[in-house]
């Protein structure tokens, strides 16, 4: 986890005020539970998930940081979130009066759609929940902690749209105030505008791909934070012109070596990639050829074979050459943060946890 350490630690010296570390969808695929200790380790002071049994399970592991769920049904355990000291997210009347009606005093962020039509309460329904917020809070069954907006093209920092949602967004706490409310959190960037945008840094910052490497915006290096690796299952001499794989996608241009590598599309590798990725093999990249299939991948290695059970890395932080998950995103037409987040999801990968997340086949 050492490059978790020191990303949070940039970001935590970017942020103007307190810095969230989002570990939702597993800590990006790297495990919540490590990537979160490693974070308030190195600067973080606030744990961010999307769901409340994320942030269930961060309890149930003894992590007692300040904790926020943002995405959740009006029907949600809101009871335990509650008595678990779990934050809750509000994006309009129905979720507020569920959170009200729980045992206890729910501490809620009152969510505003700055500009992206998804979560948070749209513009004209935001002056009703403010005021409604703010009555439920006098009568003891709230309280109004923090507000909170999310930014749809931070990626792009100069996007016209960053500044329409930091305008929304001023008026929105500025219709909290209006309606009696007082949150002591305000929080709109993520990681590509903490790294940006000092002006929607506010009182705190949630970052969560930041953590494991990953810059939306492209302007800061980050340390990636996961190697993928895999042994070879068996090696064949082929001769020019042999087909690899379904659909015979692929022909050998050449008399060439091939190995099989047991991990595929089931373990988290883009499909979409096929075609285009590469594999680290003994210090020097190598094509997969062929389509990635459901459980493997063949790597083309040329006129130097290697052993079965030998380790090729297929994705890493570049540091000898590996391919990163960057590399993958744009083979694959997508963003590293699926690329990682798939990894992390797959369940026929072992986890190894050392100075980075480290997940081997099991094959």
């Amino acid at each position: 986890m050492a490059a978790v350490g020191a990303n949070t630690r940039l970001l935590a010296e970017r942020a103007a005020g307190d810095l969230m570390a989002v570990v939702k969808a597993d800590g990006f695929g790297h495990g919540a539970v490590d990537v979160a200790r490693t974070a308030l380790a190195h600067g973080a002071t606030w744990l961010g998930v999307t769901s409340l049994d994320e942030a269930f399970a961060l309890r149930a592991a003894g992590l007692r940081a300040p904790a926020l769920s943002w995405l959740n049904p009006v029907d949600a355990d809101w009871a335990t979130a509650v008595a678990s000291g779990v934050d809750v997210a509000v994006p309009g009347l129905e979720h507020l009066a569920a959170a009200a009606a729980a045992p206890g005093r729910a501490r809620v962020h009152l969510h505003v759609d700055a500009g992206m039509a998804r979560d948070g309460a749209a513009p004209a329904t935001w002056a009703a929940l403010c005021t409604a917020a703010r009555r439920a809070e006098r009568h003891g069954r709230i309280e109004v902690v923090g507000v909170m907006g999310h930014l749809g093209c931070a990626d792009d920092p100069d996007d016209r749209c960053n500044a329409l949602a930091r305008t929304r967004f001023a008026w929105a706490l500025e219709t909290a105030r209006a309606a009696g409310l007082r949150p002591q959190h305000r929080h709109l960037a993520a990681t590509a505008a903490t790294l940006t945008d000092p002006r929607t840094h506010h009182t705190m910052s949630r970052v969560g791909a930041g953590l494991v490497g990953i810059d939306p915006s492209g302007t800061t290096t980050l340390r990636g934070a996961l190697t993928l690796t895999a042994p070879v299952v068996s090696v064949r001499r082929v001769p020019a012109g042999t087909p690899v794989g379904y659909g015979h996608a692929h022909r050998t241009d050449r008399a060439t070596h091939l190995a099989l590598v047991p991990v595929g599309y089931a373990d988290g590798l883009p499909r979409a990639a096929s075609g285009r990725a590469e594999a680290l093999v003994r210090g020097e990249r190598r094509p997969l050829v062929g389509r990635v299939s459901m459980d493997q991948v063949v790597v083309d290695l040329g006129a130097r074979p290697v052993a079965p059970g030998e380790t090729v890395t297929l994705l890493g932080p570049g540091d000898v050459g590996e391919p990163t998950a960057a590399d993958w995103a744009a083979w694959s037409g997508t963003i590293p943060h699926e690329v990682v987040a798939g990894l992390g999801a797959a369940t026929r990968l072992r986890r190894r946890t050392t100075g980075a997340a480290h997940l081997r086949s099991l094959a």
